[in-house]
C-alpha cells in the first residue's frame, strides 16, 4: 500500500475532504501567527497615494510602527480592547483560503502522483521505492527528486490561482491598513476600486514563491520522511540515493508514522520559508498596496531602495514558525487520515473476495 500502486486507489473526494480538514485545523490554530506577519510585513508608511483605502475610500487605521513583532502587538492593543479576540481577525477567510488551497492542493498532489507512478516515467518514478516493501510512514506513491520537485510545483500553483482571491482579501483583513468589517464588504470594494484585476494583485510573486517552495517542500519532506523510516528499519537509502529494503517488514505503528511525518514536515517548512520569504515579503506588498508596488521587479527594487535589504526578512521567524507549525500538523493529519482510509478499504476489498 506504500509503494505507489495500492491494491485500493485512494477516492479523489477523501483526498479533497482531508486535505480540506487539515487545513481548516491548522489555519485556525495558527491565524494568531500569520496576523502578526502581515502587520511586520505590512511596513510603516501609507498613505493615499499608496492605493491603501477602506470601505468607503477612506482611509484605513494605518500602522506607524516599525518592522518589529513588538509594534504590531502593540497596535493591537491598542486598537482593541481585547487582544485574544484580535489575534483571530481574518480567520474565516485564512480558514477558507488555507482549507480549500490544502484540498485543492493535496488532491492534485495525489492525482498527479498517482499517475506519474502508474506511468513509470523513468526520470519523475522512483522505480527502487515502487519495488521496495520494507516499513513507511506513508501510504503515499512515491517519486523521484525530480519527481516530488515537479508535482509539487505544479499542485501548489494551480492552487494558488484559484484562490488567490481569497488570499488578497485575508491578507488585507487582516493589515491594518484597511478598516474592512466584513469579507463581502471587503469583496465589494475591491471590486469598485480595482476590478477583476484587484482580486490577482500579487500573483505572479505568489506563484514564484509557492512553485519552488511547495517543490522543495515535497522533495525535502519525502527525503526526510524516507531517512527517518530507515532509522526504524523501513527503507534505506544506497550511496546512488536509491531505496533499498531492509529486513524488517511489520507496519510502522501509528505513533511513529505520525511522528516521523511531523518531524519532517516541520523541518521541510523551516528550510523552504527561509528560501522563500523575500518573496513573501514582496508580495505582501504588492497586495496591501497595489498602487505603489506594481509588479514584483517594481515592487522588489522599491522595498529595497526605501527600506534597505532587511524588509526582505520582515516576518521571517513569524512566517517560519507558521509554516514549519502549519505543514507538519497539515500534512501529519492529512497522511493519517489517508492511512486510515486506506486499511479501511483493503480490508473491505479483502472481505468482499472471500
Amino acid at each position: 500500500m506504500s509503494n505507489g500502486s495500492p491494491t485500493v486507489r485512494s477516492k479523489s473526494s477523501f483526498h479533497f475532504a482531508a486535505g480540506l480538514g487539515s487545513g481548516v485545523l491548522s489555519a485556525v490554530l495558527l491565524q494568531p501567527i500569520d496576523l502578526l506577519k502581515t502587520r511586520v510585513q505590512q511596513g510603516g508608511r501609507a498613505g493615499r497615494g499608496s492605493g491603501v483605502t477602506g470601505l468607503s475610500g477612506g482611509l484605513g487605521s494605518i500602522s506607524t510602527g516599525g518592522h518589529t513583532l513588538s509594534a504590531a502587538i502593540a497596535e493591537l492593543r491598542a486598537s482593541s480592547a481585547h487582544l485574544i479576540p484580535a489575534l483571530w481577525r481574518g480567520a474565516l477567510p485564512s480558514a477558507l483560503r488555507t482549507g480549500f488551497g490544502s484540498a485543492i492542493y493535496f488532491s492534485s498532489l495525489n492525482a498527479i502522483r498517482q499517475n506519474v507512478a502508474r506511468a513509470r516515467l523513468p526520470v519523475l518514478t522512483d522505480t527502487a521505492s515502487l519495488a521496495a516493501t520494507g516499513s513507511s510512514s506513508s501510504s503515499l506513491p512515491k517519486l523521484s527528486n525530480t519527481g516530488n520537485l515537479a508535482a509539487g510545483a505544479v499542485a501548489r500553483s494551480l492552487a494558488g490561482f484559484v484562490l488567490m482571491p481569497l488570499t488578497v482579501l485575508k491578507v488585507r483583513y487582516e493589515s491594518s491598513m484597511y478598516a474592512y468589517t466584513s469579507l463581502a464588504g471587503a469583496a465589494r470594494d475591491m471590486a469598485r476600486a480595482e476590478g477583476l484585476r484587484g482580486f490577482f494583485a500579487g500573483f505572479g510573486a505568489t506563484a514564484i514563491r509557492d512553485a519552488p517552495y511547495a517543490g522543495l517542500y515535497v522533495l525535502f519532506y519525502e527525503q526526510s520522511k524516507r531517512r527517518l523510516s530507515a532509522l526504524y528499519g523501513g527503507t534505506t537509502s544506497s550511496s546512488d540515493g536509491t531505496a533499498t529494503e531492509t529486513p524488517r517488514p511489520q507496519a510502522m505503528g501509528v505513533s511513529r508514522a505520525a511522528g516521523i511525518n511531523f518531524a519532517s514536515g516541520a523541518v521541510s517548512g523551516i528550510v523552504c520559508s527561509i528560501i522563500s520569504n523575500p518573496f513573501d515579503a514582496v508580495k505582501t506588498r504588492i497586495q496591501l498596496q497595489p498602487g505603489a508596488y506594481r509588479n514584483l521587479v517594481q515592487a522588489g527594487r522599491r522595498l529595497v531602495a526605501e527600506e534597505g535589504f532587511r524588509a526582505l526578512w520582515d516576518g521571517l521567524a513569524l512566517r517560519m514558525s507558521r509554516k514549519a507549525l502549519s505543514s507538519a500538523l497539515a500534512w501529519t493529519v492529512y497522511e493519517e487520515l489517508i492511512r486510515r482510509a486506506e486499511v479501511t478499504w483493503s480490508d473491505r476489498t479483502a472481505q468482499r473476495s472471500l
